[in-house]
């Protein structure tokens, strides 16, 4: 269940004030994959959809063709009451959202889950909060989307970026320089990772390996016929899972991770059929041998096109140290 309704500072514009949600975790948001990631990219789009007075879902192009809110960008720092895969049926939250403007084709939207009845600062969420002084109760979220159409009818590549004509941003407060992450994934588009040479205080664990997937036409496309954004995330956590059985662990302890921070960049998309590699690199920390980040490149096999790239920061404690 989710009461929805604006921020306390209800006098203020929605695209200042942003929205406030009292949520029930329901079986569609609570699991060990991506369910909860599904369900904060839908509050992205109701967020913007208040914020800049348009119909998300409906998009047009000037030229009247459909216009898609892509997710470029995900961030999600897990805290140590709400992560991830921690939620359980019953459990209550309070969901704080906000949008910020990142130029005229894309928005930078911030989500704060905290538990119900935790005391927060007053006033809209505030991104210095996020990005410096989070709580460590809380679990945050950061989208970055851009509005793209497709160029082909029919086809999933060489998606062009675009504006909707009547995507009313301009009300939007900016997201201040200091916090773009546009560097950091423009860097890990070049690069094909988040971490190239590797996460600070880390040494790698074992040598890369390559598995293969191909896309899942059940699982893996939204109703639009596009690879699905949450569904990036169900294949980076099979690939991950698959290394954990080749390391001698179990299922069980896959599903008792707890994951502490994951971001992922989407490069590109996909075509029913297509067929995928995906590397992925274990580093383990220095200071603490139960923290893990695993990274990942997923590439389209037939052409070594980069469609995404993750990285994955897990306290592996009950998991051993394989």
């Amino acid at each position: 269940m989710t009461t929805f309704h604006p921020a306390p500072e209800a006098l203020l514009p929605a695209a200042a004030a942003g929205v406030s949600r009292h949520v029930v975790v329901a079986p569609g948001m609570c699991s060990g994959g991506s369910l909860v990631f599904g369900r904060i990219g839908d509050w992205t789009w109701e967020v913007v959809a208040e914020s800049c007075r348009i119909n998300v879902h409906a998009a047009r192009t000037a030229a009247g063709d459909p216009a898609y809110l892509s997710f470029y960008y995900f961030h999600v720092r897990g805290g140590d009451v709400v992560h991830p895969h921690g939620l359980t049926f019953g459990d209550e939250l309070r969901v704080d959202s906000r949008s910020f403007r990142f130029g005229s084709q894309s928005v930078i939207t911030l989500h704060r889950l905290a538990p119900a009845g935790l005391e927060l600062p007053a006033g809209p969420l505030d991104p210095a909060e996020v990005y410096e002084n989070p709580h460590p109760h809380c679990l945050y979220a950061e989208n970055f989307n851009r509005w793209i159409a497709r160029t082909t009818a029919g086809s999933n590549r060489d998606l062009a970026q675009v504006t909707p004509p009547d995507f009313a941003y301009q009300e939007l407060a900016p997201l201040p320089n200091a916090y773009s992450p546009r560097s950091l994934v423009g860097r890990a588009r070049a690069t094909g990772s988040f971490h190239p040479e590797g996460p600070p205080g880390f040494h790698e664990a074992g040598q890369p390996v390559t598995f293969p997937y191909t896309l899942d036409v059940v699982r893996d496309l939204n109703g639009a016929g596009l690879m699905y954004f949450a569904s990036y995330f169900a294949v980076f956590d099979t690939m991950l899972l698959r290394l954990w059985r080749s390391l001698g662990r179990t299922d069980e302890q896959f599903l008792r991770r707890k994951v502490t921070d994951q971001k992922i960049g989407y490069f590109g998309n996909a075509d029913p059929g297509t067929g995928f590699t995906v590397t992925v690199r274990r580093w383990r920390s220095t200071a603490s041998p139960d923290v893990e980040v695993a990274d990942m490149a997923l590439r389209d096999s037939a052409t070594g096109r980069l469609i995404a790239v993750t990285a994955i920061e897990t306290e592996t404690e009950a998991a051993g140290a394989s």
